[in-house]
C-alpha cells in the first residue's frame, strides 16, 4: 500500500511540473515625445535583423500605440517558425508619428517580455 501511495504521489508531481504552461513572448514598445509624453497612435514597425549574429529569421509586424502611448508585439508568432533551438531574436524597430520619425533596437527572447522606448525627435 505504501508502494502505491508513493508511485502515485511521484506520478503526480511529475505531472503537474512537467504541465506547466510557458510564458508568451512579448515586445513591449512605448513611444515618447522629445518632451517624455507618451505619444497616442505612433505607427511601430518591428523588423528581424538578419545581420545579426546569430542571424535574426525574417520577421516584419506593424502596430500602433494606444492610448497609453504602447503596443505590445506577440513574438510567439516569430519564435513558432523559428525553430526550438532559435531562442533569442534581435529586431529593429522603426517608429513614425506625424512628420517624425525614430528607430531602436531590440532583443527578444522565448518566454519573456522585452520592454524598449522609443524617444521621437523635436
Amino acid at each position: 500500500m505504501k508502494k502505491l501511495f508513493l508511485l502515485t504521489v511521484l506520478f503526480s508531481a511529475l505531472l503537474i511540473t512537467g504541465c506547466r504552461p510557458k510564458d508568451p513572448a512579448i515586445l513591449k514598445v512605448f513611444v515618447r515625445s522629445s518632451t517624455n509624453q507618451l505619444v497616442n497612435g505612433a505607427k511601430v514597425v518591428v523588423i528581424g535583423d538578419q545581420q545579426s549574429n546569430p542571424a535574426t529569421l525574417e520577421f516584419v509586424d506593424t502596430s500602433y500605440t494606444n492610448s497609453s502611448g504602447f503596443t505590445t508585439v506577440d513574438m510567439d508568432q516569430y519564435f513558432d517558425t523559428s525553430g526550438e533551438e532559435n531562442t533569442t531574436g534581435y529586431f529593429d524597430i522603426l517608429v513614425k508619428s506625424n512628420n517624425k520619425e525614430a528607430t531602436g533596437y531590440t532583443r527578444c527572447r522565448i518566454n519573456t517580455t522585452s520592454v524598449e522606448t522609443i524617444y521621437l525627435p523635436n
